[in-house]
């Protein structure tokens, strides 16, 4: 680590002056020897570096949401050049120029942060040996060897033995104590900024090796930083949590503020935007005027999030218009209607489906006959079953009442044939 931090000693100068400058104004409020005027130098730094680093972000971003979209058409380039590699690299570097992606965007604020992280630790390993560096004289590294943070000094690190620690007028205890902390603080910032961007911005409709490479990252990463931590002194602890903080909240208000097409985010974000229209009747803001611009600018290629967001402006009875803003639109509102109506409808049935209906109707007629012919037998039965009333004629007369019955009325007989 100190010979790589020798190579960006060219940057410890500066470097060392912008904490100077800190150090300065905020030890006329703490003090100059105490561990708060040198460590809030050392936020502030970062502060600074991050502030002039805000358009490599934006650039980071917009990579970022690039390659995610691009990863299908990779895909495909690489599946029908897969016996061609030289055609492979020729395609996809054609795709990259026509879409104006490149795919060391995404790498750029790390990169760039580089230079002052290194140099930090050069100027931080130089106070814990002893030796001025850049600006900082005699007295301010007598300053800053006095400095501790909740106990721990400064250039101290983990891997220290007792000796090198007491020399810095600290105990081993406390210093591995704090710089198990912030190790612990530092890997959770960065896995919890990566989970974040994985969970929340990112097309869930796209399902590409890119998704699971960042998946892979956000696990690896911050198991690489912890094993890392334990050789970094106190004040480059602080630099890297206060600059993880910064990203997960920068990350954070983007991820809220304007989100993937296709995210949970981009979801959770137009539902507040469909709230405030319809609770002031306008499109407050320019930031939400362009997304409401480009939403209606894609017509049929909107994803399914925002098509719900346009049926939900319609049923409100507001139509977005091509500059973004929302007007009154009785029509809007009846044709969300009519197409409410029609999914309502019910769906017309199949041949299959027909049948299977008349088929379970001819049986319920069949249990219905069947039980009418039951009943039926069973009236008769209950008829048979009654006892025959007293007076009744013998089985003679009932077997002429059969048979006149049955043959119907009989004519007197001649006198000649009595």
């Amino acid at each position: 680590m100190d010979t790589i931090a020798s190579l960006f000693s060219f940057i410890t100068w500066p470097v060392s002056w912008v904490i100077v400058q800190f150090h300065s104004l905020y030890g006329a409020i703490f003090g100059d020897d105490t561990g708060w005027a040198w460590g809030l130098s050392i936020v502030s730094l970062v502060v600074l570096i991050r502030i002039c680093l805000i358009p490599l972000f934006v650039k980071q971003i917009k990579s970022t949401r690039n390659m995610q979209v691009l990863q299908p058409k990779m895909k495909a380039i690489q599946e029908r050049y897969k016996s061609d590699k030289q055609r492979q690299s020729e395609e996809m570097m054609k795709l990259y120029k026509e879409t104006g992606t490149n795919p060391l965007s995404s790498c750029l604020p790390i990169l760039a942060q580089s230079p002052f992280f290194f140099a930090l630790y050069h100027v931080l390993s130089a106070i814990a040996s002893g030796k001025t560096i850049g600006v900082i004289d005699q007295p301010l590294l007598d300053s800053a060897r006095k400095a501790h943070i909740f106990g721990a000094p400064l250039a101290a690190k983990f891997m220290n033995s007792e000796a090198e620690v007491q020399a810095l007028g600290a105990s081993l205890t406390d210093v591995r104590v704090i710089t198990a902390v912030m190790i612990v603080l530092m890997s959770a910032s960065q896995f919890f900024t990566q989970r974040q961007l994985m969970t929340k911005n990112v097309d869930l409709t796209v399902k590409t090796p890119y998704m699971q490479q960042q998946k892979m990252l956000m696990y690896v990463f911050p198991l690489i930083f912890a094993g890392m931590g334990i050789n970094f002194p106190v004040g480059v602890l602080v630099y890297w949590l206060t600059t993880n903080v910064w990203t997960m909240g920068q990350q954070m208000y983007v991820i809220n503020q304007n989100p993937t097409p296709g995210s949970k985010a981009q979801d959770n974000y137009l539902g507040r935007l469909l709230k405030s229209v319809t609770a002031h009747g306008e499109v407050r803001g320019r930031t939400r005027r362009n997304t409401i611009k480009r939403i209606v600018s894609k017509g049929p290629d909107r994803n399914d999030i925002e098509r719900k967001f346009i049926t939900g402006l319609a049923k409100q009875g507001f139509a977005a218009q091509e500059d973004g803003t929302v007007i009154k639109s009785d029509t809007a509102l009846a044709e969300s209607e009519a197409a409410t109506q029609r999914r309502q409808q019910p769906k017309r049935q199949t041949k299959a489906q027909r049948q299977t209906s008349a088929h379970a109707g001819a049986k319920e007629t069949g249990s219905s006959d069947s039980g009418s012919k039951a009943s039926l037998q069973k009236s008769d039965e209950s008829q048979e079953a009654k006892p025959k009333p007293a007076g009744k004629p013998a089985s003679g007369s009932s077997r002429q009442a059969k048979s006149g019955q049955g043959k119907g009325q009989q004519r007197p007989k001649h006198p000649s044939k009595k």
